[in-house]
């Protein structure tokens, strides 16, 4: 018999500052998790099966033997919950936990109705819940925001092979965060060196750092949408290959991005929405000169036109993410200069998101 769902809603994230520079060790970036979630549902059933609804696929049968989780589907798609599961699964079994069959079904609006995407970390979002919920119902008492990181991120790394961890970050703990990564490739290596997932988990992990911040209340933060997908993966390998070209370029753009970064976050703890808005211009800068170094579209000529605007009305504006299309965000330093903002931003073809910030990490519905 059917028990009662346990259901979690998974905040999406946006990246605020430091992205790209963020790839590499002690660099640090600012995100925020949004009010935009995956949403899942666990059920103890007779028989495994998984559905996921913004694929039209329901009710897949699946196995877990020997350390891996095999959904039954040809579609590549579930490659990301297979994993996820995989890895929690097996953390569990390795801390003597028993678990029942059950029915997970998955459902994320991180993108609109029509499957637009704005770049709200919809991968590893659905990875987070994943882990969130099958620890929260199996798991003898509440898990950490810290573990459900720490699994989410050895997953999605497992997955894709690269990746900040910077989303899963957001998705896990929710809220503004200061973060520097753990460095894919020093994950994926200790989790090929590691005996057991737990072992892995328990490690220190010495490149990562992460802190809570707060945006003050005299800052106001914009979000505005370019009506393009960008390929986040495709722009990183632009920058990957400046490193091997011109590593004096590229050093240059580690320094800018730094010191914009450590602007930025100079001005949210001491509460000086000047010194956010100077952060977000010199990361501004800092992006578009390495994109241009790189021959990396960063800055589309429309999310050109909403930091251009962000900067008449008195704040500034930056490519939220990889640039290249998605958001844009604005910072600006009275409300009515934000609304005029976004008036002028419609007026440009782009388009306003009512996003706001997410206080909690992966939690009941």
């Amino acid at each position: 018999m059917p028990s009662t769902p346990l259901s979690l809603k998974v905040p999406g994230k946006l990246m605020i500052a430091g992205e790209f520079a963020v790839l590499e060790a002690y660099q640090n970036l600012v995100v925020m998790a949004v009010d935009r979630f995956v949403y899942v549902s666990l059920t103890q059933q007779d028989e495994n099966r998984l559905s996921l609804l913004n694929f039209d696929l329901a009710n897949l049968e699946w196995t877990y033997n020997e350390k891996k989780v095999n959904i039954k589907t040809a579609d590549k798609r579930v490659k990301f919950v297979e994993d996820a599961m995989s890895v929690v699964y097996t953390y569990l079994k390795e801390k003597n936990v028993s678990l029942a069959n059950f029915h997970l079904e998955i459902r994320s609006e991180l993108d609109d109705e029509s499957g637009r995407k704005y770049g709200l970390g919809s991968s590893a979002a659905v990875v987070t819940s994943v882990v969130a919920t099958i620890l929260k119902k199996y798991l003898p008492k509440e898990p950490s925001a810290k573990l459900i990181f720490k699994l989410a991120a050895i997953s999605h790394v497992k997955t894709q092979g690269s990746g900040s961890g910077a989303d899963v970050a957001a998705s896990s703990y929710g809220g503004f965060l200061q973060y520097a990564s753990f460095q894919a490739e020093w994950l994926q290596y200790e989790y090929e060196k590691a005996d057991t997932i737990s072992e892995l988990v328990e490690k220190d992990w010495q490149y990562l750092s992460l802190k809570p911040i707060k945006l003050p209340d005299n800052a106001y933060m914009c979000i505005g949408w370019t009506g393009t997908p960008a390929s986040t993966g495709k722009l990183i390998d632009k920058i990957k290959r400046l490193k091997t070209e011109n590593i004096t370029l590229y050093e240059q753009f580690l320094a800018d991005s730094n010191e914009a970064v450590s602007t930025f976050i100079k001005g949210v703890t001491e509460e000086d929405t000047a010194l956010i808005i100077e952060g977000t211009k010199r990361n501004r800068r800092a992006l578009a000169t390495v994109g241009k170094h790189a021959n990396a579209d960063i800055e589309t000529p429309l999310l050109q036109k909403l930091c251009d605007l962000a900067e008449q009305h008195g704040g500034a504006g930056k490519p939220s993410g990889a640039g290249g299309g998605d958001c844009g965000i604005a910072f600006l330093p009275s409300k009515e200069q934000a609304q005029k903002l976004m008036k002028a931003w419609e007026e440009a073809g782009i388009k306003p998101l009512d996003i706001q910030l997410n206080k909690a990490g992966a939690a009941e519905k």
